[in-house]
């Protein structure tokens, strides 16, 4: 492990952007982060969402290679964006350490913290056009997406880190092992050939793994490579820049992200030390697909051996992401009652089958808000 990740896995409480907390991260909220970084670093205003806030862009470092980041494009995927700033006080308070000093010395970051503010204002992952900004990258209906895409286009990047929030249904493959952190190389063609851009990537993704498979063991997934020619990544990829995704996912018991975004804070410096250094370059491409392939195969909890109308089932229960006084609120939603659920919930109850139903004694079903249930008469709380 590079020396910069053991320095900040000891004193990472020290770097971390105490302003920023929670999953509800919108404009506001980074703009005092902002004003701290025009003391270190180069701020401007690329441009204005539909609804009028500002897309910022921080420059950081002097070095020939062009590393483009961007965060937030889902307005209510945050925790890169908190990582990104994190990332920034290391550079601030750290920047005698040799390593922070191969990256800013060999490489120049441009950094896009939110390019969604009116998704991350509605905490939406589309815009406010309710459009999917990932998916206009063909063709740029939206301000926001011209406004990345002009800026890739005037930088000319040699990297692009695509830095994105995942679900918490996904294992890091077949097992009961959820993905705390997925990465992908995205494709550039339906037949997914191997390019040259796609096994850069694969390579620093590669390195990033070998740094954090020492953290999170087994806990890291490789994201699924359908081609998509709408989606971002896949159009730079297909321009012939090396393009990154990341995904933070879900940590035992960790909804708000706060220790995801830190192994998010991790893999940001693993990957652009191993681009400083040109240590990916040793990287084998094979690395890349020993990391298992992510699947779907978590709920949020599950009730197992629950009676249901005189019925031995499990019921599946997903949390649905809903603001609320500005606050993000996690409402339980009955998604799945079936005999027996071949999947793996993130808490699980054993109800010793016993009568399950809903507060009022009535039945519970599919597509359904509880926050209680009872078991045999005895109130469950769920959230």
């Amino acid at each position: 492990m590079i020396n910069i990740l053991s320095s900040i896995l000891n004193n990472y409480e020290t770097f971390k952007e105490a302003s920023l907390t929670g999953r509800y991260i919108n404009a506001t909220h980074i703009s005092n982060p902002l004003k701290k970084a025009t003391s270190n670093f180069e701020v401007e205003v690329l441009g204005e969402s539909t609804l009028g806030e500002p897309i910022h862009l921080i420059k950081v470092g002097s070095g020939k290679l062009k590393i483009l980041m961007w965060s937030q494009m889902h307005g209510n995927e945050s925790t890169t964006t908190k990582a990104v700033f994190d990332m920034l006080n290391v550079f601030s308070d750290h920047s005698q350490d040799f390593v922070v000093k191969d990256i800013l010395s060999n490489c120049t970051l441009y950094i896009i913290p939110m390019l969604n503010p009116d998704g991350a204002r509605s905490y939406s992952r589309v815009n406010a056009n309710e459009i999917d900004l990932n998916r206009d990258a063909k063709n740029l209906t939206q301000v926001e997406s011209q406004v990345l895409r002009k800026t890739f286009d005037d930088l000319q990047p040699d990297f692009c880190f695509n830095l994105h929030d995942q679900r918490t249904i996904f294992s890091a493959g077949a097992n009961e092992i959820p993905a705390i952190l997925s990465f992908l190389t995205p494709s550039e063609d339906i037949g997914r050939s191997l390019t040259k851009s796609r096994e850069e990537s694969m390579k620093v993704i590669g390195a990033i793994y070998e740094d954090l498979s020492k953290l999170i063991s087994n806990k890291i997934g490789r994201y699924d490579d359908g081609y998509n020619a709408n989606c971002t990544g896949d159009t730079f990829q297909s321009l012939g820049v090396p393009t990154i995704l990341f995904e933070a996912g879900h940590s035992k018991g960790d909804y708000a992200r706060d220790k995801t975004r830190e192994y998010v804070l991790y893999a940001l410096f693993s990957g652009l030390n191993a681009i400083a250094t040109q240590a990916y370059k040793k990287v084998e491409t094979s690395t890349y697909f020993n990391i298992p392939e992510n699947e779907k195969l978590f709920y949020d909890l599950i009730l197992r051996n629950a009676e249901i109308n005189g019925k031995n089932v499990d019921i599946a229960i997903q949390f649905k992401e809903i603001l609320k006084d500005e606050e993000v609120t996690f409402l339980p939603f009955v998604e799945n009652i079936s005999p027996k659920l071949e999947f793996f919930g993130h808490k699980e109850i054993n109800c010793d089958f016993k009568n399950v139903t809903l507060p009022d004694h009535n039945l519970l079903t599919e597509n359904v808000i509880v926050d209680k249930i009872l078991v045999n008469y005895e109130v469950l709380m769920i959230n």
